[in-house]
């Protein structure tokens, strides 16, 4: 893309501004592209459409008693509609708060009563329906809008309004950005809270606006870009990087339908540009080595041979390795072997960027080996969210990536990861304490990670300062890395290792329900019978399965004991944030009989 394609934060000023200014510029440039349920089609929405759109929200919002600095808050799917509500409240001075689809009821209640939200906006039914059951909490509430229309007498509510009912269906005037000072609070983004009740991150339009733009010079973009949104807008992470930034360069966003969809979408779509945690590299990278145990022995050297010349060629291409004669192999291997593996992403695939936890150098490797361009990156909510990114040309896989234009680090105490910026939020929402415990009095904010720096400024998470399993014996395991390794093998579906003040560490380990009746049947026992996963031969198994890939951790990080399950954690269970993340007190508390029984006797 050419430099005046960019949309800089000085021009846009805020994030409606930014709207405004990407309408005026590209106009009838396709903006974002959605599934269309009712006549089962891909449809397609321009900038200008977009713009239309809006206006009709920000008549209907104007006409609610409703004022500058008041909160409304989302709770929908990713979706064209997301950015027009979004857009329309911002434009017109409010604060949007948005709510994950499939959190728990009594956590958007509190949310709505602590930020003290004025008016809803969700999907339909089913998300009314739970909200119902809290309905005494939500007294803040002056109106409820559902996207999709229903009748329910049982669920009858004065304030709720279908969005058919709530839009005008006439032309309403023009485009509203209401003028404002960047530093201006613009939304409120509640952590997922892995521990206790979730704060709200209060960030202004220059937080998220400037994170955008210094993120957006980080990668080159092309016009013809197709970027595919399937985290939940509702996360920094999405909102930024999946959101502001292709406004801020002009690429196309097309909206995934589902998490169980993606693969399809992938190849219907063939996006050039995907953001996602972890967690869905993992998922494919499992199925691929699933897919190579059965294949022959020829074709498992053949895959072996690939991804050693890749990652030879990547190196080479990185200047850390110099030219070799294997690399003239590379044409045909990508033909028979790297090409058939991307293809099931869409074969288009030029960028991959993966943030919200550690993603494991074993998976990073495989992908980039494949011809994959995989992009670690870091941050926080509290930061708008991005700290460091790998660049293309400098990807040091195993790092997070070199800072941010306007970031400043330093290792403190413990060597906690420090960051100082632009992007740094104004504060916790009603809550100075926790304000004053995360940022200190000159200005560094404590993210809670422990890191270290190299010589050419790649940074690197080498533990958190706080998940840190204390033995009985005072030595010390960051959990997290063992879980991670653990977690690369397909049987094991989750793992959560333990062991605070334990004699030995142990581990809960949910097993994928597909792999465990094969495993089982390699033990020759019943994989259907309760007691089956109690059985002393499974868990001497499992121990023996864990401990290949934890065998470089020292003596004393070794798994003694497991407990297994095949009923996942969740967010509907309430054990996983909607971000996925393990919510490890509940899970201990979920499993306590269970952690008991195996440190019995000790």
């Amino acid at each position: 893309m050419t430099g005046q394609d960019i949309i800089t934060a000085q021009e846009a000023q805020t994030l409606p501004g930014l709207f405004r200014e990407r309408v005026k510029r590209t106009p009838q440039h396709v903006a974002y592209r959605y599934f269309d349920k009712d006549h089962n089609i891909w449809q397609s929405l321009t900038w200008a459409e977009m713009s239309a759109h809006v206006v009709r929200w920000q008549a209907a919002l104007a006409a609610e008693n409703i004022a500058p600095g008041d909160r409304v808050a989302i709770m929908l799917r990713n979706s064209p509609q997301w950015v027009m509500f979004d857009q329309a409240a911002l434009g017109l001075g409010l604060v949007t708060i948005s709510l994950y689809t499939d959190d728990r009821p009594d956590n958007m209640a509190y949310i709505i009563a602590q930020a003290e939200v004025k008016l809803l906006l969700l999907e339909g039914a089913a998300q009314w329906k739970r909200l119902y059951t809290v309905r005494d909490e939500l007294s803040s509430l002056t109106r409820i809008v559902s996207i999709q229309s229903f009748d329910d007498r049982d669920f009858y509510d004065a304030r709720l309004l279908a969005l058919n009912q709530w839009l005008p269906t006439d032309e309403v005037g023009q485009l509203r950005a209401e003028e404002c000072p960047p530093e201006n609070l613009a939304s409120i983004i509640y952590t997922s809270g892995t521990t206790g009740r979730p704060k709200g991150v209060m960030l202004s339009h220059r937080n998220m606006l400037s994170n955008a733009q210094a993120a957006a010079g980080c990668i080159e973009f092309k016009y013809e870009d197709l970027f595919l949104s399937f985290l939940p807008l509702s996360h920094t992470f999405e909102r930024t990087g999946g959101y502001y930034l292709p406004m801020v360069v002009g690429v196309t966003v097309a909206y995934a339908r589902s998490i169980p969809q993606l693969g399809m979408d992938l190849t219907t779509l063939r996006p050039t540009l995907l953001i996602s945690v972890p967690r869905i590299y993992e998922q494919v990278y499992a199925k691929i080595q699933n897919q190579l145990e059965k294949k022959s022995w020829l074709a498992k050297s053949l895959f072996t041979l690939t991804v050693n010349v890749g990652w030879r060629r990547f190196e080479h291409r990185q200047g850390r390795a110099g030219w070799h004669p294997k690399l003239l192999l590379w044409p045909l291997l990508r033909r028979l072997v790297a090409t058939p593996v991307l293809d099931k992403l869409g074969g288009r695939m030029r960028l991959a960027i993966s943030g919200g936890a550690a993603l494991p150098p074993a998976i990073a490797k495989l992908f980039i080996s494949l011809g994959l361009n995989l992009l670690q990156g870091y941050g926080l909510t509290e930061t708008s969210p991005v700290i460091s990114i790998n660049r293309p040309d400098d990807n040091v896989p195993e790092s997070i990536g070199t800072t941010l234009p306007g970031v400043e680090v330093k290792l403190g105490e413990n060597d906690e990861l420090l960051s100082k910026s632009p992007y740094v939020m104004l504060g916790y929402w009603q809550n100075p304490t926790a304000t004053e415990d995360m940022i200190d009095e000159e200005g560094w904010l404590h993210t809670g990670d422990k890191a270290r720096l190299d010589e050419q400024g790649h940074l690197y998470i080498t533990g958190r300062i706080k998940e840190i399993i204390v033995m009985g014996n005072g030595e010390k395991v960051p959990p997290a890395d063992m879980e991670m390794v653990i977690g690369t093998d397909s049987l094991f579906e989750q793992v959560m290792v333990i062991g605070e003040g334990k004699p030995f560490l142990g581990a809960l380990v949910v097993l994928n329900a597909e792999h465990w009746q094969a495993f089982a049947n390699s033990l020759n026992v019943d994989p259907d019978q309760p007691d089956t996963l109690q059985k002393k031969p499974v868990h001497q198994a499992i121990l023996a399965r864990i401990g290949k890939h934890i065998k470089d951790f020292p003596g004393y990080a070794q798994i003694r004991r497991v407990s297994l399950f095949l009923e996942p954690w969740t967010v509907d269970n309430g054990l996983l944030t909607p971000t996925l993340k393990m919510k490890r007190p509940r899970i201990l508390e979920h499993h306590a009989a269970d952690v008991e029984q195996m440190y019995k006797g000790f």
